[in-house]
């Protein structure tokens, strides 16, 4: 490894520690002691090669400390002293407003490297870049949320989130001049292809794959890409910049230094339109060393242009290593650098014939799968760590569907260019995308109803099989066995991932009826599960930062269900309905169970429109109706409140001999109590506490009725104090055993099995 790439990556190293490690304060004092031994190096490394490679590799880890320091103090301290608090704020904006659920938000520059978000009501959607916005505002630490500091907002430089108090004042700036042009150039792009592709989800895509911008993507497309491992498609990355400079060598064949010339300059300004996002910076960095290379006539390196555009990075933002999409661009890269080639050798080797054809498709086919293996070989740890999945199916969906998408991104880019010039002839061009996309979307949709396509980590055991698998790898490399070795290490792990599989999804089987309180934050999720058969009750979370339908086809996927009998809906309220859209559009749902009543938000006629084109049976509850579900007897009873639509929910029992599960929504405790008086309802085994545990549930009378021997109370980060401490002395003086979602993850009560399998 080369002395800039030690370098840098020792540097990084030092960057990771100091931003990912729990502890504070110690970086300046590690520093100074790193120092010490660095003088203690530096006698020896006279002498002796390796000293002089540890002195490097501590000298770039101390300096990387000494660094890290500097920067919080001069450009974040300042800032985040004003958190929490009301003050004024004056700032630029970067980017244009985007829309939120309660108004729009906007990002802010308050002085160099200190950037914030600013949410307030919708006249942020008329701002453009580079104008000048005051006001007031409450400031919270952006790197104090839930209780971490590293988030997705330090990852970008956003330090401060500002919330809107009073009127904002806007004043024309900069907005205009030739440093946002690269803003309004994505704009316009975005729109230019609303205009090429009438087909939203054509469009959606094109957008998406072009830019990185995914908000006009429907859900249900971006559900299918992602469930089959294909979202580095939307990542502006590596692969993005390989396709552009692919275009350009295209069009440049016979003259190489011109073409590398050229795609330098493209990248440039490539990375400016999409925004200089971690992912885009890394790839065009390496990019630009690679056709640096042929210009000056020198042979470039993987490793060193990896690791000069991670410093490059890190020295801009510190806290960018924390950002997943850098860690996996950086982990894929290097996956791709260090391993790649070497497998391409052993499997083009397969074929050893004289057949051109034969000997083309076979190269192709491995150069496919062996750069889908070798990224796979570090991101696989970081997917399982950030998202809690193994896609399995990843190296099948990316050796058929990489290729069309390559193809597609050259197509519409043409198109887009095409556009510009003559809008007509752009929309003629444009059905080569369409094509493209509906192809990738139909294939990955396919692929997505393969059992097992993708694994979960809510099983336990898949948790132990991973670190298996990497040991046995590694042992393998260490001990450089022998092909007869390597095998049988590769039959065991795949036998390993199988048990893991099968004893899951028997444990989840087990007993007459199994109970399942999934963790969507402050939201509600219930899952049960008799006799082969599964009905969810509700799915959705105020949570911005938890996708409910992610979250529960994730945990079903995990233990083995790939078909929803039943899904019932309490009630319209987002916190218990809006993951339900993305849950259909992953797994299939038999019947939609939903109370008679209007919602000001129009939920239920979207939901039924969906239901509708799913072939999903709607069924509107006006009276008391019962059904079985595998093994168990379920009854829905109808609204019994009236006013709040809290109140006009639905209440779900499901019995299956002795066991009986009891779900109420969100009503209050006077709604309870007429439930009790209308309803003649049985002593439950376990109770799911209405409304997240707030003060005004789980009425005393109630309790006293239904006796539960466990209440699972569904809650995450909330403003409310849910759930509060006069419901949980009520249930507690019950005698029910209580558990909660925020602290046991999801709960798994299984009827004959005890009252709890704990966290998952």
């Amino acid at each position: 490894m080369r002395v800039l790439a030690t370098l840098a990556f020792s540097f990084a190293a030092g960057i990771g520690c100091a931003v990912l490690l729990p502890w504070d304060g110690w970086q300046f004092w590690a520093a100074c002691a790193l120092a010490v031994v660095s003088v203690c190096f530096a006698f020896f490394a006279r002498k002796w090669r390796v000293y002089k490679r540890g002195l490097l590799i501590l000298c770039a880890f101390s300096a990387s400390l000494l660094y890290f320091c500097a920067y919080t103090r001069l450009v974040c301290a300042d800032t985040v002293s004003l958190c929490p608090q009301t003050d004024a704020f004056s700032g630029t904006a970067v980017a244009y407003g985007s829309a939120t659920e309660y108004g729009a938000k906007i990002t802010l520059r308050l002085r160099p490297g200190v950037r914030a978000v600013l949410y307030g009501d919708e006249s942020l959607l008329e701002a453009q870049p580079g104008q000048h916005i005051s006001g007031t505002a409450r400031w919270q630490d952006a790197g104090r949320i839930h209780e971490t500091d590293v988030t997705t907002f330090t990852s970008r430089g956003v330090y401060v989130l500002l919330y809107q108090e009073g009127d904002l004042t806007v004043e024309q700036g900069e907005a205009g001049s030739i440093l946002y042009a690269p803003q309004r150039i994505a704009k316009a792009v975005g729109e230019l292809i609303r205009r090429i592709w009438r087909d939203e989800s054509t469009a959606g895509f094109v957008l998406a794959e072009l830019t990185g911008d995914k908000s006009g993507m429907a859900d249900e497309s971006l559900a299918v890409v992602s469930e089959v491992g294909l979202s580095h498609l939307f990542a502006v990355s590596g692969l993005h910049c390989a396709f552009l400079v692919s275009l350009v060598c295209l069009l440049f064949s016979r003259h190489r230094r011109l073409a590398c010339a050229v795609s330098a300059v493209l990248l440039a300004i490539y990375a400016l339109v999409v925004g200089l996002s971690a992912s885009v910076v890394r790839a065009c960095i390496m990019q630009l060393f690679l056709l640096i290379g042929p210009l000056l006539r020198r042979r470039s390196d993987g490793i060193t242009s990896l690791s000069a555009a991670l410093a490059v990075l890190l020295l801009c933002n510190p806290y960018a290593i924390g950002g997943v999409g850098l860690q996996l661009s950086f982990a894929a890269t290097l996956g791709l650098v260090l391993f790649a080639p070497w497998l391409y050798e052993r499997c083009r080797r397969i074929y050893r014939g004289k057949r051109r054809t034969v000997k083309y498709a076979v190269s192709f086919l491995a150069a496919q799968l062996c750069a889908t293996l070798a990224a796979m070989v570090f991101t696989v740890p970081l997917t399982a760590y950030h998202f809690n999945v193994f896609i399995l199916i990843a190296p099948l969906s990316n050796l058929l569907l990489v290729s069309a998408a390559a193809w597609n991104f050259i197509a519409a880019f043409l198109t887009v260019v095409l556009g510009c010039i003559w809008l007509p002839a752009a929309q003629i061009a444009g059905y080569v995308s369409y094509a493209l996309v509906h192809y990738i979307l139909a294939v990955a949709k396919l692929l997505g109803h393969i059992p097992y396509h993708a694994l979960y980590f809510s099983n336990r055991y898949l948790k132990l099989w991973l670190p298996y698998v990497y040991l046995m790898a590694g042992g393998c490399a260490l001990l450089r066995a022998k092909r007869r070795a390597v095998i049988c290490a590769a039959a065991l792990s795949v036998a390993a991932l199988v048990l893991t599989v099968w004893i899951n999804g028997a444990e989840y089987r087990a007993g007459s009826m199994t109970v399942t309180a999934v963790d969507v934050g402050q939201g509600e999720c219930v899952v049960l599960t008799s006799g082969g058969e599964t009905m969810v009750v509700d799915c959705g979370s105020s949570n911005s930062y938890i996708r409910a339908g992610e979250e529960a086809a994730a945990y079903l996927n995990g233990v083995g269900v790939s078909r929803i009998s039943c899904l019932v809906l309490t009630h319209f309220h987002a916190d218990h309905a809006n993951g339900v859209s993305s849950l259909m559009s992953r797994m299939p749902v038999d019947a939609l169970w939903i109370p008679d009543m209007e919602d000001e938000f129009g939920v239920r006629d979207r939901l039924t429109d969906l239901a509708e084109q799913n072939g999903t049976q709607v069924c509107a509850v006006r009276a008391v109706s019962r059904f079985t579900l595998g093994d168990a007897a379920v009854t829905v009873y109808p609204p019994v409140g009236a006013g709040d639509v809290n109140e006009q929910g639905l209440t779900i029992l499901c019995s299956a001999g002795d066991f009986d599960t009891l779900i109420t929504g969100d009503m209050s405790a006077a709604t309870e109590r007429q439930l009790i008086r209308k309803y003649e309802l049985p002593d439950v085994e376990v109770l799911l506490v209405s409304h997240h545990g707030s003060k005004n549930s789980s009425a005393q009378e109630f309790l006293e009725a239904i006796r539960p021997d466990a209440a699972l109370i569904c809650v995450g980060n909330n403003a409310y104090g849910h759930p509060t401490e006069e419901a949980m002395m009520r249930l507690s003086a019950s005698g029910a055993a209580i558990y909660r979602t925020d602290r046991h993850g999801n709960i798994t009560v299984t009827a004959g099995r005890g009252t709890d399998d704990g966290k998952e």
